[in-house]
């Protein structure tokens, strides 16, 4: 458990003194984020704020995973690498998309085709590798058969699970983009799912059918190759996000980008996949589903009525320009955040509790 405490601390502590390290070499550089002119006007004095910063919990998580192994002497698992990988690979994705648009200053970044060939390509291979690296139980860090709480049904096979998985990942990366459109708003939210799958990944951990032996019921167990990894890999993304969070909070000093909002959606699905809890992830990440679902609503009502439903889409600009303020969408919203985790969690508790 020491190492779930070292990565969550060293994540912490490398992007509250590392961040500012990298709005300095930004701002030195002239990386600043391009502001589009139809967003709320009070976005125009965000214009030029160095962007990009994802780059820093990126590195801080990967260091403080490594740290902590580093510092127990443990192994590391091909769960945890996967799921780092996801990340890293997403995170890069969104790196050429933000550099394109501060180089050549267009608004849109990578063409279409481009990002989705380059997301297409991270998830199809990590979806392949998570079906790999059996352990002695026969379990692979993914598993074919759909999962809420752990796994149920029959099998989907490889072919479905590829697609399933691919989904999943364009889901939430995507989701998490929509999100970042306020100050701390996306770093903030995650923060809450990344604690709640420290949790998930330490219950499961206490509660793995590895130490059947030792529970008092061996069939309430969890078949997840490595939830404690999962569980430092969450920890340290959390500790990374927080102290990330003190910078991006409004008025916000940096950025995540694309670079940050990709990478964090790739965490949150890879770690669903792992830990056997796909479906539950729309619960605990469910104010990243219903802002996507606002951009659905809008754009679906458009072509279809040429009506809009909102002022403007993603959701949280339609109350800007209601008059709230940004700080007090980003508060509720948080709160909105909060209620799902708890939601989520108390569901994945009591479907342990069930079978028990």
């Amino acid at each position: 458990m020491r190492q779930i405490l070292f990565a969550g601390v060293i994540g912490l502590f490398l992007t509250l003194i590392g961040t500012p390290l990298l709005i300095k070499l930004l701002a030195k550089k002239g990386y600043g984020q391009y502001i589009r002119d139809d967003g709320p006007r009070e976005h125009a004095s965000k214009r030029g704020t160095p962007t990009m910063g994802g780059i820093a919990f990126i590195l801080a998580t990967i260091l403080a995973y490594f740290g902590a192994k580093l510092i127990t002497g443990a192994p590391t698992t091909f769960s945890g690498l996967l799921v780092l990988f996801l990340m890293a690979g997403m995170g890069l994705v969104g790196f050429l998309d933000d550099y394109i648009k501060i180089i050549k200053r267009r608004s849109l970044g990578l063409r279409a085709k481009a990002k989705m060939a380059g997301q297409l390509i991270v998830g199809v291979t990590f979806a392949v590798l998570a079906l790999q690296f059996a352990d002695n139980r026969g379990n692979t860090p993914a598993s074919t058969k759909l999962s809420f709480v752990q796994d149920f049904g029959w099998s989907i096979g490889p072919v479905l699970f590829v697609v399933w998985a691919l989904f999943m990942i364009l889901a939430m990366s995507n989701g998490v983009n929509l999100t970042d459109g306020l100050d701390g708003l996306a770093t903030g939210a995650s923060v809450m799912v990344f604690g709640a799958y420290t949790f998930i990944g330490v219950w499961q951990f206490q509660e793995s059918c590895a130490n059947a032996v030792t529970l008092t019921n061996p069939a309430a167990c969890f078949e997840v190759r490595d939830p404690l990894d999962l569980a430092i890999v969450a920890s340290a993304l959390m500790g990374a996000c927080f102290g990330f969070l003190w910078w991006n909070t409004s008025p916000a000093k940096i950025f995540m980008g694309d670079t940050g909002s990709l990478a964090l959606g790739g965490a949150l699905a890879g770690l669903a996949i792992c830990s056997r809890t796909e479906l539950l992830l729309a619960l605990l990440g469910g104010l990243f589903v219903l802002i996507t679902m606002s951009v659905v609503i809008q754009v679906g009502s458009f072509r279809l009525t040429g009506k809009r439903v909102f002022r403007m889409a993603p959701l949280q600009h339609h109350f800007e320009l209601k008059g709230w303020s940004e700080v007090l969408v980003v508060v509720r919203f948080w709160i909105i955040q909060g209620m799902c985790v708890i939601v989520g969690l108390g569901i994945f508790y009591a479907g342990w509790a069930a079978d028990k």
